[in-house]
This record gives structure tokens, C-alpha cells and sequence, in this order.
């Protein structure tokens, strides 16, 4: 890649989008190419062949999806499973079609089954069923991974899978009803401090065990395995360490400094009972993730007090 190539953020908007145009523009990238979802639907096979057409891009990141919390896909699972779908077929075919250089696919670790052996390996994929409250978004981003699989197979198409663990960062969403834990959790507490609110009762048993990853790290990810990365099977991103969601509360409680009751409403799923990636391939390729968690939690809380302001 050179700064001169064009390059075409799906999902510019989005969490990780949003982190790969900002590194992209901060490392000289000169010839970006985005829009929209008013500009142009990626549901839209007609709409979105024209823009390929026109545009012919050299290198395409696939960061557009639908996504959110467990809430979410509990609720919407048809709209988390077809917009999915829809997207990627439309990208995926017509990158190869156009002639695109390099396309990076990012998928997630819910593709993994709900039982899965520890950490996740990523010879692990497809050997139990999936994890229910989240089922179609992970089908959908297994059939994702499938399909760049195949197009290089049968068509040549030169793409990179990466699967990272929970992402969170800068550009996030604080609806708690599309928000992921880690920013629902910032959103509960603060919100708690400024109106006096003695008690917040939070999702499950707080037993489940999450990895997190900064945006900005994943979009790291994106342009390094985008220049070196040459085969097509995918690859774990994180930080290969996890925590309980009720050590995340407790994290971002003090980080807060609320002082109230914290109640767990255990008629709530927990989700998958743990999701920690082996990311050994990740750090034989030579990358490494530079945001701790801590770190980034800080970072969430100032974004969010701005945001209330």
C-alpha cells in the first residue's frame, strides 16, 4: 500500500471505521473514499455495483455492519442476520468483481460456539452450536469469513479475515439500547453520579468473561494485516486476556466514583459464559495491541462527561 492508492472505508461512521479513517489519515493517506448510509446503502446490490463501478477502488476495509449489545441482537435477530448478510455479499462479490487489490473482512469472536475450549484457537471455528442471544450476527459473520474464503479460492480475490475480541473506543454508541457493555456500563454510572441515583441494577449474574479491544488498536490491526498478512485464513485479534463483567463494573465504578448499590438482575442472560482469543498467530505475525484497558476505560468516561455537556 502507498499513500497514493485508493482506498474505500466501508462503515466510515462506525466504531472501527471511524478509527481506520482517522489512522489512515494520520499516516498521509491521500486518496480515502467513503460515504454515507444516506449516500449509499450496501443493502442495495444496484447502488452499491455503481459505486464500485465508478469508483474502482484498490483496497477495501469492510468495517460496515449492523451492530449492538446484547439487547440488540436479542431483539432485532431477522435485521441482525439480513443487513449483515446483505452487506457483505454485495462488497465481498463486487470487490472481486472491480477488481480490488486487497479487501479486509472484519468479523468478531461471537462466531465461535457459545462452549468453546480456552482461549478460542481459530481451528475452534464451527465445533459447537452458537451462543442464542447472539446467533444472528455470528452466522452472519461466519458466512462473511466463508465467502472471502471462497471468492480467493474460486476467483482470486485477495482477502484478509480478522476476528477481534469486543471492541470499544471513540465513536461508540451510550443508547442503552444499542450500546455494548463496556459503554452501558459508562453511561449507568455516570448518568447514577450526576442525578443522585443510590442504586443501578445491571444484566445477568456478572459471572461471563469479555476481552477488550480499543478501536484504535483494531484499526492497527486493519492497515498492518492489510500489508503483510498473504494467506486466507483469519486471524484472533485482542489483547488475550479477559475479565468478568463484574469485574468491568467494579473497574468502572472507581474509575467513576459512584458510591452506590450495584444489584445484578440474574433473570438476565450473561450471554456466552467466556470469549478469550488465542491470539498467538496475531503475535507471530508481530502485532500487539497498545491500549490497556484501564487506559481506554479513562478515555470512555471523559468522551461520554464531554458528551453530557
Amino acid at each position: 500500500m502507498n499513500t497514493h492508492d485508493k482506498i474505500y472505508v466501508a462503515g466510515h461512521n462506525g466504531l472501527v471505521g471511524s478509527a481506520v479513517l482517522r489512522l489512515l489519515k494520520s499516516r498521509g493517506f491521500e486518496n480515502i473514499i467513503y460515504r454515507s448510509r444516506k449516500e449509499l446503502d450496501l443493502t442495495d446490490s444496484v447502488q452499491t455495483e455503481a459505486f464500485f463501478k465508478d469508483e474502482k477502488p484498490a483496497y477495501v476495509v469492510l468495517a460496515a455492519a449492523r451492530v449492538g449489545g446484547i439487547k440488540a441482537n436479542m431483539t432485532y435477530p431477522a435485521d441482525f442476520l439480513y443487513e449483515n448478510l446483505m452487506i457483505q455479499n454485495n462488497v465481498i462479490h463486487l470487490s472481486s468483481k472491480y477488481g480490488v487489490r486487497k479487501l479486509c473482512f472484519l468479523g468478531s469472536s461471537c462466531i465461535y460456539p457459545r462452549e468453546c475450549f480456552q482461549p478460542m484457537k481459530e481451528e475452534y471455528l464451527m465445533t459447537g452450536p452458537f451462543e442464542p442471544t447472539n446467533e444472528g450476527y455470528a452466522i452472519a459473520k461466519l458466512a462473511g469469513y466463508k465467502l472471502c474464503l471462497f471468492y480467493k479460492k474460486q476467483h482470486g480475490l485477495d482477502a484478509v479475515s480478522l476476528m477481534p475480541s469486543n471492541i470499544y473506543g471513540p465513536n461508540d454508541h451510550f443508547d442503552l439500547e444499542k450500546s455494548h457493555v463496556l459503554s452501558a456500563f459508562v453511561k449507568r454510572f455516570v448518568d447514577a453520579i450526576e442525578s443522585g441515583t443510590e442504586e443501578v441494577t445491571l444484566w445477568g449474574t456478572g459471572s461471563a468473561r469479555r476481552e477488550f479491544l480499543h478501536a484504535d488498536d483494531m484499526a492497527r490491526a486493519v492497515l498492518y494485516f492489510l500489508e503483510t498478512h498473504n494467506t486466507s485464513e483469519f486471524i484472533n485479534i485482542g489483547p488475550g486476556t479477559d475479565v468478568s463483567i463484574k469485574e468491568l463494573a467494579g473497574k468502572v465504578v472507581r474509575m467513576t466514583g459512584y458510591r452506590g448499590i450495584i444489584k445484578w438482575d440474574t433473570s438476565r442472560p450473561d450471554g456466552m459464559p467466556r470469549k478469550c482469543l488465542d491470539v498467538s498467530r496475531m503475535r507471530q505475525e508481530g502485532f500487539e495491541p497498545e491500549i490497556g484497558l484501564d487506559e481506554g476505560i479513562t478515555q470512555m468516561i471523559e468522551i461520554y462527561r464531554q458528551q453530557r455537556i
